[in-house]
């Protein structure tokens, strides 16, 4: 089956990914689901990830966990971190958020809640917590799980909010597994050896969201493609080194492909979008449209496209100009 290994060694501590700065204990004695927060544009390691919120966010990958070496210490929105919890970081979605994540090789679906940022490791999709990890039976290690945002009742929020686990869910029919298992198996297993890379240095500021943005603010916009959507094979991992280039684009006027990254209500956020992956910023009604191209060749867009994605755009899809 899968290749097991930990996030940052073998016995699940999350080496490789950022903590949040102490804060006050005023700031972090509460646990509520609102605001709601998004936050800016952050750097580790060299990549840039981009928050965005995304409803209907629906991925697939590899978990890896983090338990007692975090214990007691703030998370990315400023709860304390309990192991024990059913709680999960991710690089991108907002915080708190809740996913469904389902463990590939059993089925086996739980709910969990999001408040905390990372893996910082670039093919894994999201670190749970020790409690996480024991009620999805990944107690060993990293394994492909999916990973869906959804909005649970108000009743199963307060459970989580209590570091308490709700009931599984039903679990994944067969058909939808062997889809699922297709789509993993494009992607490249970790192995040991780049898990246990040497940790990411401490930054000068830890990527905590920012308390100021509203939920939507930095809503990526994905216009719908004029060719059928990429297929999973089309995904390009990282390499173990984080640096991301996006491919060189074409002479211009030269291709017919680009890489449509998003479009954002903001020009700021869109000029940051466009720096992280070496794209273009141009005007698009309300919205200001980030693309990276022009290619020769689908071959070639969708080469950038997998690169691209890499640097947290996961929406980002390939559009042949017409």
């Amino acid at each position: 089956m899968l290749l097991l290994s930990g996030c940052g060694s073998m016995d699940g501590k999350r080496e490789g990914g950022p903590t949040a700065s102490p804060t006050p204990s005023s700031a972090v004695a509460g646990v509520a689901d609102v605001p709601v927060k998004v936050g800016d544009p952050y750097s580790v390691g060299g990549v840039t990830y981009t928050p965005a919120d995304i409803p209907d966010y629906d991925d697939v990958g590899y978990a890896s966990w983090y338990g007692e070496e975090l214990a007691g210490r703030p998370t990315a929105n400023g709860e304390i971190f309990d192991p024990a919890g059913i709680s999960a970081a991710h690089k991108t979605l907002p915080l708190p958020s809740y996913v469904e994540v389902t463990a590939l090789d059993t089925g086996r679906t739980i709910l969990v809640r999001v408040n905390d940022r990372g893996p910082m490791v670039g093919d894994r999709l999201i670190d749970l917590s020790r409690g996480a990890a024991e009620q999805l039976g990944l107690t060993d290690g990293v394994s492909a799980v999916r990973v869906r945002r959804t909005n649970p009742p108000v009743a199963e929020r307060a459970q989580l909010r209590a570091a308490k686990p709700v009931p599984e869910r039903i679990a994944t029919p067969e058909s939808l597994l062997a889809i699922l298992r297709s789509k993993a198996k494009a992607l490249p297993v970790p192995k040991a050896a780049v898990v246990a890379a040497t940790p990411v240095a401490a930054q000068s500021a830890a990527p905590i969201a920012s308390g100021t943005a509203k939920p939507g603010d930095d809503r990526l916009v994905v216009e719908a493609p004029g060719t059928a959507k990429p297929t999973p094979a089309a995904k390009i991992a990282p390499t173990a080194k984080p640096a991301v280039t996006a491919a060189k684009p074409a002479a211009a006027g030269a291709g017919k492909y680009v890489v449509q990254v998003g479009a954002f209500s903001a020009e700021s956020r869109a000029n940051a979008a466009a720096k992280s992956v070496g794209g273009q910023v141009t005007k698009a009604g309300t919205l200001w449209r980030v693309r990276v191209g022009p290619f020769a060749s689908d071959a070639e867009a969708r080469g950038a496209l997998g690169q691209v994605k890499a640097k947290g755009f996961r929406d980002a899809v390939v559009q042949r100009d017409r």
